[in-house]
């Protein structure tokens, strides 16, 4: 369902605005429910929304692969996503396994188990680009 975010119908000095009702709903008002990118067995899901002018935004709904970029060789390479070990956007993403940036993810890259944090916003950008995690920062 689509949310309108629009300016209220009663100004901050409690006076009510008249050229509200003067126009109609605005492209740039529309809002919508937040996506949730869950982790799939199954194939990859996209959906494509209209925005303003000529542009569009490309969401993800369900990813199985990421692209994991390595720090220390400067190459990105395919993985697998396992499961999400960590996020900080909400605790309950974990057990939902719900991708978002800056969630640390379980990925299966060289026939070894790897962890990655997530650099993008799969929601908005239709794609899982994610950092291979150094044993530094697995300590802290």
């Amino acid at each position: 369902m689509t949310q309108w975010h629009e300016k209220a119908r009663r100004k901050s000095s409690g006076g009510i605005r008249t050229a509200k009702r003067r126009r109609d709903k605005r492209l740039t008002e529309k809002g919508g429910l937040p996506t949730h990118t869950v982790i799939t067995d199954e194939e990859e899901r996209r959906t494509v929304t209209k925005g303003r002018g000529s542009t569009t935004k490309v969401k993800e709904r369900r990813a199985k692969f990421a692209s994991i970029a390595d720090p220390k060789t400067k190459k990105v390479g395919k993985a697998e996503i396992l499961t999400v070990e960590e996020n900080n956007a909400n605790r309950l993403f974990v057990r939902r396994n719900i991708i978002t940036k800056g969630a640390i993810l379980k990925v299966k890259l060289g026939g070894k188990e790897e962890k990655a944090k997530v650099t993008s916003r799969p929601g908005q950008q239709g794609q899982v680009q994610a950092t291979l995690i150094t044993q530094q920062e697995k300590k802290k």
